[in-house]
């Protein structure tokens, strides 16, 4: 489904990424973890066409992608959900919803939301309310919530967990893999490396920029590498 080959990347002259390669492939969950500032962020950014490509390919469902438009990709069904979220704090809940769907029509647009409020119970009661004022598993919620609204194919999630309590970082990812049974491939940049690894298929580890192991998830949760560098063991 996705296929980065060989993907140099970043910001002006300034590569991040180098020559990465890596796959999702339908109906997987692929965690990208590494420590902080390894440049998993600006895999994901490289993959939406934010940042820019110095070298290799990106293709998305046999189509190469590297120079489409982010609005472009949303179209292929293809749908970033970024660190930081970038809610728009004074509009509605249900409005940050409705920004995801323009693609459809009103009818489908509410069998969309009925989904959303199934997997997100709290945002039915909460449709009305500004999203700025929403604590950040909410916040969250609704991020991924109208990235939902334009029916992916593949989610690319970044961080989603970041700056919450254990127990709703929990809850978050319970919801998570229940998208990814309805059919939805993910890829996944968490920093809670061991959440991810338990409901991922496969992973890869970036260090530095490149990727220095694949496997798994179970292979790499095994892995005493990995264990000591991102599972605290």
């Amino acid at each position: 489904m996705l296929e980065l080959d060989r993907l140099t990347a970043g910001y002006s002259s300034l590569a991040v990424v180098r020559e990465v390669s890596l796959s999702v492939n339908a109906g997987e969950i692929v965690a990208l973890i590494g420590a902080n500032g390894a440049g998993k962020s600006t895999t994901l950014a490289a993959i939406s066409n934010l940042v820019d490509h110095h070298s290799g390919a990106v293709t998305f469902c046999g189509e190469r992608i590297d120079l489409i438009a982010p609005a472009g990709l949303i179209l292929r069904r293809l749908v970033h959900v970024p660190e930081r979220r970038h809610l728009f704090p004074t509009m509605t809940v249900g409005e940050n919803l409705e920004l995801g769907s323009y693609r459809f029509a009103d009818k489908q647009k509410s069998g969309r939301l009925d989904r959303i409020y199934d997997l997100f119970p709290r945002l039915s009661e909460r449709t009305r309310q500004a999203a700025g004022t929403l604590s950040g598993g909410e916040q969250q919620m609704v991020a991924i919530g109208r990235a939902l609204m334009a029916d992916p194919l593949l989610l690319m999630l970044d961080e989603p967990s970041q700056g919450l309590a254990p127990k709703v970082g929990g809850e978050l990812f319970r919801v998570i893999a229940r998208i990814n049974q309805s059919g939805v491939a993910i890829l996944l940049v968490e920093q809670n490396a061991k959440r991810a690894l338990k409901i991922a298929h496969r992973g890869y580890v970036l260090e530095n920029g490149r990727i220095s192991l694949q496997g798994t998830a179970s292979d790499l949760a095994n892995d005493d590498g990995v264990r000591r560098s991102y599972l605290g063991m």
